[in-house]
């Protein structure tokens, strides 16, 4: 037995705006009877306003499938085309109260009418039927494509090949598309880790590599001169040499060069690049 919130129990039980809208200014439909689920949902659009008045659906499926067009249709009404656009898979869980991990591809489904729905009311009415952005099927079962499953990975950070099943419905059958959903896995992922790397200090522009040297001599360099008098100019920063100025106390001392080396040099090194040399400007 799954453990629904009494949110979930209640559009199942009790779902809203069941039916479909004749007329309708948009019509989108996702899934199948093969697939095990499907949805279609209607909508009506005042086109002075492209606020969406009226929405219903109908749906075979679960009781996250039903409380998910449910919720759905509710939380459209009111909403411009623009604003129910940005609503996601997400959206509706949370509106719900969260749905069981293995259910999450009920919202997602709510998603993909939503933006079927959504593209037959700005192609004038006829209706459209959610389609796979990639003619590259990775899942022959519930026929998910490899777009689906890189953007359900994107958008809810999935990291296992199961979390991927929750979404989309992929590998829930026979299974042997796993290890092709893993290698989808491992290059977005991996993509999105290098893009969120830090930079290097040679892939720094040169604003970048001020700042981020002025920010270890505020923090690391100049409290320990200012015990003494003396503090620090960054004066140039050419290549991996960084010219310093020293000034008050610092300014003509006998260990100058030490400072220099042993203080400033040492600690940009540590702290931006190992690198880096440190001159007296």
């Amino acid at each position: 037995m799954w453990d629904y919130t009494e949110k979930v129990m209640d559009h199942f039980k009790n779902p809203r705006n069941v039916g479909a809208i004749p007329n309708a200014d948009g019509t989108g439909q996702v899934g199948s009877l093969v697939c095990g689920d499907a949805l279609k949902l209607t909508i009506k659009v005042n086109k002075d306003t492209d606020v969406i008045e009226d929405a219903k659906f109908e749906t075979f499926g679960c009781a996250s499938a039903i409380a998910s067009s449910s919720i759905l249709t509710e939380m459209v009404k009111g909403k411009t085309i623009a604003e129910a656009s940005k609503i996601t898979n997400q959206d509706i869980a949370d509106a719900l109260g969260t749905l069981p991990a293995e259910k999450m591809h009920c919202s997602v489904m709510g998603m993909e009418a939503l933006e079927a729905a959504v593209k037959s009311y700005r192609q004038g009415g006829k209706a459209v039927v959610f389609e796979q952005q990639s003619e590259k099927i990775v899942c022959h079962c519930f026929n998910v494509s490899e777009e689906t499953i890189i953007k359900a990975i994107r958008a809810n950070h999935l990291k296992t090949v199961d979390d991927v099943t929750h979404f989309t419905k992929a590998g829930g059958g026979c299974g042997r598309c796993k290890g092709e959903i893993q290698k989808i896995l491992d290059k977005v992922n991996g993509a999105n880790e290098a893009s969120n790397a830090p930079k290097t200090f040679a892939q720094m522009t040169l604003v970048e590599k001020i700042r981020k040297i002025e920010q270890v001599l505020e923090s690391d360099v100049r409290p320990m001169l200012n015990m003494d008098g003396g503090s620090a100019e960054l004066v140039d920063v050419n290549g991996t040499v960084v010219k310093v100025r020293l000034v008050g106390m610092c300014s003509g001392c006998a260990g100058a060069a030490g400072t220099l080396k042993h203080v400033i040099e040492k600690a940009l090194q540590e702290k931006v690049d190992p690198s880096l040399t440190v001159e007296q400007a």
